[in-house]
């Protein structure tokens, strides 16, 4: 039986559909099943089907924040009935647009896909600067700093902050990754970041990967 509530749940995330989602959500818990089970078992599989067909280009924007606000909707449901202290988390990202820059929407996307694959996110917003990046990081606890930058003028400002951390003796105790339209691998590397995400489903599976142990 579990199975087929698994298919379910997966099924309600490909599909966006919130209230499927929850009644699988507390369909499966009401049966008793593992609430950290349910979510890697059933839902966690739906939202990287999500992320793979939008990655190809097979599912689009409406489509995704469908999907990415089911998988909320549902996490919620499920992370309530897990006891204080013992729910799951991938890891903690912080967020934004770097300083001068004012475009958010891809940044959005990525804040949902994470949070729906079990990351705790801060999103700093737009127009942010270096210093705040690396205070707000300190102060969260960040496992991960995530920069976007949409214009070739902004990308400056990951360097920078690639360039302060260094100041710090921080790089070591931050992972970075940057992204947005302009910003490429060679950029990623040539500034000393860690990764780069060229899209919101990459983001998740680069994040998963700089936080598995060595």
């Amino acid at each position: 039986m579990s199975n087929d509530i698994f298919a379910s749940a997966a099924d309600a995330i490909l599909k966006g559909d919130s209230d499927k989602a929850v009644e699988a959500a507390q369909k499966g818990l009401g049966e008793g099943i593992d609430p950290v089970i349910l979510i890697n078992e059933g839902f966690i599989p739906g939202i990287n089907t999500v992320g793979d067909l939008f990655g190809s280009g097979r599912l689009f924007l409406p489509e995704l924040i469908l999907s990415a606000n089911a998988m909320q909707n549902a996490t919620d449901v499920i992370n309530a009935a897990i006891p204080d202290g013992q729910g799951q988390s991938r890891g903690r990202f912080i967020i934004g647009t770097v300083e001068g820059d004012v475009h958010d929407i891809g940044k959005t996307i990525v804040v949902s896909l994470l949070k729906a694959n079990g990351f705790e996110v801060m999103d700093l917003g737009r127009d942010v600067s270096t210093d705040r990046f690396i205070e707000e990081a300190d102060k969260f606890n960040a496992d991960i700093i995530g920069t976007s930058a949409l214009l070739t003028t902004t990308m400056e400002g990951q360097r920078r902050l690639e360039v302060e951390l260094k100041k710090a003796g921080l790089k070591e105790r931050f992972k970075t990754m940057v992204g947005g339209a302009p910003v490429t691998q060679r950029w990623a590397k040539r500034i000393g970041a860690d990764a780069f995400a060229e899209n919101a489903s990459a983001a998740v599976k680069l994040a998963k990967a700089l936080l598995e142990p060595a």
